[in-house]
């Protein structure tokens, strides 16, 4: 009798120790995806703020650069593209990113040859105005750089985390599936000329 006692003793403890090996690993994974989620956020609050900055810089050069409506077109436009896409986190894939990265992409050159324009009208050059908003612009590039990078990192985390041996099993029950990654554009390799 004594040892049924320890051999259900024995077997609880088992099971006890799998429960809690299976719950820590599935709140470890919405842990880490929450963080992903999050900061995924980040990332959009940042692109969001320049959207934010482009009809304020756009309408500082529209005074000083009548003759370059097409330019200031382009900006608009391209600013239009990007605040229209909106990117669901449960469905973000390697297409969503790219699409995302590619109108993103698009809006950057539009403002590089906003500023460009900028060359041609030292009257505009001199405006405080102008000069805020690009210092903003170019400190908000900066924070995009930063979030980005710390998306990847959370998400090399979590991707890790899921992929590994039991724990893939239990992602793959679950529904954790392995999320992407920010990936440097088309020429990026080549440092772009900035003139301000």
């Amino acid at each position: 009798m004594k040892k049924s006692y320890i051999v259900i003793g024995i077997i609880v403890i088992i099971l006890i120790g799998i429960f809690m090996w299976f719950k820590g690993s599935y709140n470890q994974m919405v842990t880490r995806s929450e963080g992903v989620s999050s900061q995924w956020s980040n990332v959009e609050n940042q692109y969001q703020r320049r959207l934010d900055l482009i009809p304020n810089l756009v309408n500082t050069v529209k005074g000083y650069a009548k003759h370059e409506q097409n330019t200031l077109t382009q900006v608009v436009e391209a600013r239009a593209k990007a605040t229209q896409m909106r990117i669901n986190f449960d469905q973000l894939d390697e297409k969503t990113i790219q699409q995302f990265n590619s109108m993103q992409g698009e809006l950057s050159s539009a403002l590089s040859r906003l500023m460009a324009i900028s060359e041609q009208y030292p009257n505009l050059k001199a405006n405080e105005n102008f000069r805020d908003l690009q210092a903003q612009l170019e400190g908000t590039e900066n924070r995009i750089a930063v979030e980005r990078r710390k998306f990847n990192e959370d998400v090399k985390s979590y991707n890790a985390y899921i992929r590994s041996f039991p724990k893939n099993i239990l992602a793959n029950m679950f529904g954790f599936t392995v999320k992407p990654y920010f990936e440097a554009t088309a020429g990026a390799e080549k440092a772009p000329e900035v003139k301000f």
